[in-house]
């Protein structure tokens, strides 16, 4: 039966404070690892928005920055949504370091007695795979780094939150990745975290579903980050100037959009059904009519994209890259029908297959 679209609101009263009545994950304990900036940071006010109380991580703040060295902190993400509101907890917690993990988890636990939704967008703008060559070109000095903070860091954080989820026997834990295609980046690096995050939503998702618990991968659009503001010149307020510089900015969106596609997904009491998928936040925004912060439902997926400004060099490699995954893509689905073939049915399945012969 096709899915009814769900109509979310914004959540908020006349004077822009969060609106209890509209608030479809109110009770919703959620943690949003990266919440510092970008996608992170988007989705943690979106959450909040909805009701649910959001401890926001990461490893910046105030006078004591990560790496990065950027102005952004996890207090100010925390106190954008108190300011409006909302429920927020910041916490400095290193993503890459087990004991730090276990126990964010052991705290919200004990302050809350359960944990009902967790969003991994750690280190979704790391500066490390900023490169953009071919894979012999590639500057290998940092590729372990990034690979600890941008891919290692998913799966620790993973394995902590599970627990509790399939304690609870629901919850959903969400990926926040690149494209909503195998390829994503510039370089092998990021292309293997983009990639391998995706597939990492994919193989959560079959281990969970017995306990009830789903996974999946999310891309947002053109990102209008605080870095990507920074590089077009332009503030939030001002963002349609960047349209100027590349006409493709006109449909960017706000780090609110993907935010409030998660909540959508969240909210959705069919989401096991779509465990182990890829979304993108424009087919959510489709599928549940949900808007960005200034009331546009921006669509990257329907845009004609102008690539003028893109070298002929590139423009090839993508267009070949896409052909081969088609092919590579036909392949592996035959092989995976072939495979499930092969495999014995479990004493669950036969219980089925004789409870349905029988009516």
């Amino acid at each position: 039966m096709p899915r009814k679209p769900q109509r979310s609101t914004s959540g908020r009263d006349a004077q822009g404070r969060f609106d209890a009545r509209g608030q479809k994950l109110a009770g919703t304990i959620a943690v949003v690892a990266g919440a510092t900036r970008g996608a992170g940071r988007g989705i943690a006010r979106a959450l909040a928005e909805a009701g649910a109380k959001v401890y926001c991580t990461g490893r910046s703040l105030r006078g004591n920055p990560s790496p990065y060295n950027r102005p952004e902190t996890i207090e100010e993400t925390a106190e954008m949504i108190s300011a409006a509101g909302g429920s927020a907890v910041a916490l400095r917690v290193d993503h890459t370091v087990e004991a730090e993990v276990e126990a964010l988890f052991q705290r919200v636990d004990r302050e809350c007695g359960r944990l009902d939704l967790l969003v991994n967008s750690i280190a979704g703008e790391n500066p490390l795979m900023a490169q953009w060559c071919s894979f012999w070109k590639t500057d290998l000095k940092n590729a372990e780094a990034a690979f600890r903070q941008s891919l290692l860091s998913h799966i620790i954080t993973a394995k902590y939150a599970a627990p509790y989820l399939i304690r609870n026997r629901r919850g959903l834990i969400v990926e926040v990745t690149e494209n909503d295609v195998l390829s994503a980046g510039g370089n092998p690096v990021t292309q293997t975290v983009k990639l391998a995050l995706k597939g990492l939503a994919l193989n959560m998702a079959a281990e969970l579903r017995p306990h009830g618990v789903a996974a999946v991968a999310i891309t947002p659009g053109f990102l209008r980050s605080e870095t990507m503001l920074e590089r077009f010149s332009v503030t939030e307020e001002t963002w349609s100037e960047g349209g100027k510089k590349d006409q493709n900015f006109l449909e960017s969106e706000s780090p609110l959009f993907v935010g409030r596609a998660v909540v959508a997904l969240a909210g959705d009491p069919a989401i096991l059904e779509r465990s182990g998928q890829l979304f993108s936040s424009w087919e959510l925004g489709r599928e549940y009519r949900f808007t960005d912060a200034d009331g546009r439902r921006p669509d990257w997926g329907a845009l004609k994209i102008d690539f003028s400004k893109h070298p002929e060099q590139l423009l090839q490699r993508l267009r070949t890259g896409s052909e081969i995954q088609l092919r590579w893509l036909s392949e592996l689905r035959r092989k995976t029908k072939h495979f499930l073939t092969q495999l014995p049915q479990t004493k669950t399945e036969a219980g089925r297959s004789t409870l349905t012969s029988a009516h």
